[in-house]
């Protein structure tokens, strides 16, 4: 993997199966969340050992991993697909969403 320039990372993930992105989709995402520029390892640790997983109210194939920051929540969201899992975005947040928990630390 770290050979294949289409790929930024990939990560494995607490439930079983990995989540990856492309450098150009990180770029995306942190133009749109330019606070997170620096910050590429965090959410690479949000996805590898997050303090709760919960399933979006409202779309049930999509997973959204919280690790507790300083006074935030670093928030990775995810889809897995046919067993692939994709970075859907990243950001920051006061709180958690609704959603069904799945998997807590």
């Amino acid at each position: 993997m770290d050979d294949d320039p289409t790929i930024l990372f990939e990560v494995a993930t607490p439930l079983g199966f990995t989540v990856r992105t492309s450098p150009q989709y990180w770029q995306k995402i942190i133009t749109k969340h330019p606070d997170l520029i620096e910050r590429l390892e965090l959410i690479k640790s949000v996805l590898a050992a997050p303090d709760e997983v919960r399933r979006s109210s409202r779309d049930a194939g999509i997973l959204l991993f919280y690790l507790a920051t300083d006074k935030r929540w670093a928030v990775a969201v995810a889809r897995r697909l046919n067993g692939d899992g994709f970075l859907i975005t990243a950001y920051q947040a006061d709180a958690i969403k609704e959603g069904k928990t799945i998997w807590r630390r």
